[in-house]
């Protein structure tokens, strides 16, 4: 259930990162953009001190969705 849920979560965090950047990406790499947001965003928030796996659903969307704005970011850099 831990895998479905974070594919779900990935995919409406990467569908909102990707209108919160104004990227016209297909849904299925907003969806990659998503999952992987999620783990960048649990990293960022583990350096900063919090513990993402006792938040609760609103607060693990808000890091995914901010770990996804990070990539889309970097990879307009590139």
């Amino acid at each position: 259930m831990g895998f479905l849920y974070s594919i779900l979560l990935g995919g409406i965090a990467g569908y909102i990162a990707s209108r919160i950047m104004e990227s016209h990406n297909p849904w299925y790499i907003n969806v990659i953009l998503g999952i992987v947001g999620g783990f960048v965003g649990g990293f960022i928030a583990r350096k900063l001190g919090n513990d993402p796996d006792n938040d609760g659903l609103l607060m693990n969307l808000l890091i995914a969705v901010g770990g996804a704005v990070v990539l889309i970011f970097l990879g307009r850099l590139l």
